[in-house]
């Protein structure tokens, strides 16, 4: 029997983690408030960890923590008494991209998984197998591989030892996340979690003999983007992921909304489910991507899946993410005896709007509020404040589902 590729969701937040595990995540990676590569994330207090731990382990499902800053001497300064807290809350792994500190975390714990991170940039089999007699039983690969090199790394590594790859999510114009640019430009390091994202703004060329003068890469009157990367997604290639030996999926996002986090995961999760059980076809593939597409996105590339990227992978008319839906509600309870759902508002809609309703299965509803109510079960209109709860008859729902509208013009 295959064994299943795990589907790794980000998580910024409680809020989050909880709708990646309502949404199918098999496991969960997040940061802490130390040692961690997403300043602009929320991320978690030990005491916070301490309960999603215990939310993720209720359901099942595993829990990993980056400590994946590329440190320099200070940085390390309380490095394992964090680590014996973190062991002693009981997560599932750690995600460490430098060799100083998985050797730390191994003075302070023997047994505890360590995930290289791809901050470590491993291409090759060799260095998986150095990692392997370092006791290390998961690499998460540079994104800079191809499905031929994916292969062959497995060919020639140990059967016990996992191979992780990103899935989906968001490319840097660096190697595996390893830039300068930001920390030149801002002061900002990316190394250290703090990435200004340099790459997604408009530049000009300088002739080296016209100093100040200042000439645009013009692809239309926008202006030019020329380091900005289309969107990693690899749904469509799943079962060829599967058969090259690629043991976790991961979808990059832990600064993204929680609507992404559920879109984007929930189509993932069907085609995993669809591709063990003989049913994943390129129509499903379409679907499931067409689905995707109804969170912010950019345009989508394969990365170097096959090949590397030429002009395609690269989007030059604007740094905007791409956004057709407004997130309008989550569904926070469901009266099967009044069919009433409580809705907690989160944008703008009212009575006479279609709405899509959709959960973590697969497929959506669409719905035409008409009888809008406040927690009072009085008639509005409109809901007149941010979070307002609601009470709506929109045909059965669970907790966690959700409610999206077009946005128009």
């Amino acid at each position: 029997m295959m064994k299943k590729m795990e589907l790794l969701a980000p998580a910024g937040d409680l809020t989050k983690l909880k709708t990646a595990i309502a949404y199918g995540a098999d496991a969960v990676y997040l940061a802490g408030d130390q040692f961690g590569l997403r300043k602009a994330s929320k991320n978690f207090s030990l005491e916070e960890l301490e309960e999603a731990v215990e939310i993720v382990h209720h359901a099942g499902k595993k829990l990993y923590i980056t400590l994946n800053i590329i440190p320099h001497n200070k940085d390390l300064d309380g490095l394992e008494d964090y680590v014996r807290g973190l062991v002693q809350i009981g997560v599932d792994a750690l995600i460490v991209s430098d060799a100083g500190m998985v050797a730390a975390i191994r003075r302070v714990t023997k047994d505890l998984e360590i995930h290289l991170s791809t901050q470590a940039s491993t291409t090759n089999y060799e260095t998986v197998n150095f990692w392997y007699d370092y006791g290390i039983r998961r690499v998460i690969l540079a994104r800079e591989l191809s499905l031929e090199e994916l292969k062959e790394i497995r060919s020639h590594i140990p059967d016990d030892m996992q191979l992780e790859i990103f899935g989906h999510g968001a490319m840097c114009i660096s190697y595996s996340g390893r830039c300068l640019l930001s920390n030149y430009m801002t002061g900002r390091d990316a190394n250290l979690g703090d990435c200004a994202h340099a790459c997604r703004w408009k530049y000009s060329l300088v002739e080296e003999k016209r100093p100040g003068e200042y000439l645009p890469v013009i692809e239309d009157e926008e202006g030019a983007y020329i380091l900005n990367s289309r969107d990693l997604c690899l749904l469509q290639h799943i079962g060829e992921l599967a058969e090259a030996g690629i043991d976790s999926l991961k979808i990059e996002g832990r600064v993204k909304s929680q609507y992404y986090v559920a879109t984007v995961l929930r189509s993932y999760r069907v085609a995993l489910d669809a591709y063990y059980d003989g049913s994943f076809n390129a129509e499903l593939a379409t679907e499931l991507i067409d689905e995707i597409r109804k969170a912010s996105h950019r345009d989508f590339t394969t990365g170097f899946l096959y090949g590397k990227p030429n002009e395609e992978g690269q989007v030059y008319g604007s740094a905007s993410y791409i956004r057709g839906y407004d997130f309008v509600g989550l569904v926070l309870d469901y009266d099967e005896e009044t069919g009433i759902s409580t809705v907690e508002q989160r944008n703008r809609f009212g009575n006479g709007d279609v709405v899509e309703v959709f959960g973590p299965e697969r497929g959506y509803r669409e719905v035409q509020i008409l009888d809008m109510r406040n927690e009072k079960d009085e008639p509005i209109e409109i809901a007149p404040h941010a979070q307002q709860i609601l009470r709506l008859k929109i045909g059965p729902t669970k907790p966690w589902y959700m409610l999206r509208k077009v946005i128009k013009g």
